[in-house]
């Protein structure tokens, strides 16, 4: 069972991690707000990236279907995963026809989705991320704790140190261009050797059956040209209609990433190179069902830029690890329960609800709305625990009744100023840690009122 809580708190144990990582992310916010007010016109943006999707997941079998058929007149070979182990399978069935025994792949969130780099090696491939942050995370045998930024979550010390034992870099070393060096280094061995090559798709055109990758270290264009054979895996919700609206996307999905106008790589596969090999697998794991949930089906308009993780407080000071799936942050918890509802019924709660992600949405999904609408769910079905769903009951019948509230205010009032410390800040009460209750008042405002001579 997923425990946000518990492996928040152990994030947090580390104060200076927890501010380091936080303000990481401020800064990323920030640059991401800079550019964005540089755009006049980009509410408006946003708006019409909204309606995109909108009209593209009401019409997804259209779009797919339309893909599919371009995607195959092209000469590219299309797979149909309904779900990860199927997914894996297409990859590996296509490299074992290839007799492809060396995979280098550029980042990709569905394929850790999948599960798919465990699968392969236990088949005897070799397969190498070649994203920087994501091969940090696969030397430190760790899952990525960011969607954009796997490995925000380790300091440059850690990386060198990680380096050193793995890539013989010199002790102590921390500087960023040297480890990079290194790591261009050690990857351009794999790049010339590998004999496949894989990706992840930012956005599928139906109009031309091409797939655009979007990056900013060229390492996905170096394998996707160095092998003979590409594979690019896609959920089946990265389709929009035509080659005109990636202009909106793009413009959005850097500066709402990063804080950058564009990444740096925007590449389009259209067809095989001569004399290689092109293959796209289509993925639905759950999709189909999350399109059918009427109150979190624009979820799937997510372009997973990331920028309601760098401003939510609770991942920014919890770390993508605690929410213990593929895609953290509020995104990710409102995709998880309809994954496993039990499993990940913490996730909903692990959100102050202000709003934030939402403002910050590129597509305009109502991500805090729908974590909202998720807490109402585990609640009806019965998945809080059992102290939480006892206290809500009391809530819930003090605060509907004015009388049992009036009462209950006054008997606490008492309470709060006769009751010694330790009763009023016990283990169990986490906001008193840090925060002293105030001053209680000798009169509510409605007494005063009254005793003041006007009628209540």
């Amino acid at each position: 069972m997923s425990k946000h809580p518990q492996k928040a708190a152990d994030f947090i144990a580390n104060e200076a991690r927890t501010d380091w990582h936080d303000q990481s992310l401020w800064v990323v916010r920030e640059k991401r707000d800079k550019l964005a007010k540089g755009i006049a016109e980009w509410e408006e943006l946003r708006e019409l990236a909204s309606q995109i999707k909108d009209h593209t997941l009401s019409h997804l079998d259209h779009y797919l279907e339309e893909f599919e058929k371009n995607a195959l007149a092209n000469g590219v070979q299309v797979h149909w995963a309904k779900d990860a182990e199927t997914h894996n399978h297409i990859v590996h069935d296509i490299l074992q026809k290839q007799k492809v025994r060396r995979l280098v792949k550029s980042k990709s969130m569905l394929t850790e989705e999948c599960g798919l780099n465990p699968f392969l090696e236990k088949q005897g491939i070799e397969i190498i991320d070649t994203d920087l942050g994501e091969r940090i995370i696969q030397l430190k045998d760790e899952p990525p704790s960011h969607i954009v930024m796997p490995a925000i979550h380790l300091k440059k010390e850690e990386i060198g140190e990680l380096f050193h034992e793995k890539l013989q870099t010199e002790k102590g070393a921390t500087d960023p261009q040297y480890l990079t060096e290194a790591a261009r280094q050690h990857l351009r061995s794999h790049f010339l050797q590998a004999d496949a090559a894989l990706s992840g798709v930012n956005f599928a055109v139906a109009e031309t059956g091409g797939v655009t990758v979007c990056t900013n270290e060229g390492n996905a264009d170096m394998g996707i040209h160095l092998a003979p054979v590409q594979i690019h895996c896609m959920g089946l919700e990265k389709v929009i209609p035509r080659q005109k609206d990636l202009g909106v996307f793009t413009r959005l999905l850097a500066r709402s990433a990063t804080g950058q106008p564009i990444t740096i790589y925007t590449s389009h596969h259209l067809k095989p190179k001569p004399g290689g090999e092109m293959h796209i697998v289509i993925v639905d794991n759950g999709r189909s069902e999350q399109l059918g949930r009427e109150d979190f089906r624009n979820s799937l308009k997510c372009i997973r830029c990331g920028a309601c993780m760098n401003t939510c407080p609770i991942y920014r000071r919890s770390g993508g690890h605690s929410y213990d799936y593929t895609v953290p942050g509020p995104i990710g918890s409102i995709l998880t329960p309809g994954k496993d509802l039990k499993k990940y019924s913490d996730l909903p709660f692990a959100s102050t609800l202000c709003g934030s992600c939402t403002d910050v949405c590129p597509v305009k999904i109502d991500i805090h709305q729908q974590l909202y609408k998720w807490r109402q769910i585990i609640a009806e079905e019965g998945h809080l625990p059992k102290a939480k769903a006892r206290e809500m009951s009391m809530a819930a019948k003090v605060l509907s009744s004015p009388k049992a509230y009036r009462r209950a205010t006054k008997w606490m009032r008492r309470l709060m100023r006769f009751l010694p410390r330790p009763l009023l800040y016990l283990n169990r009460n986490v906001w008193g840690k840090q925060r002293e209750l105030p001053q209680v008042p000798r009169q509510t405002f409605k007494d005063w009122y009254k005793h003041e001579g006007n009628e209540s």
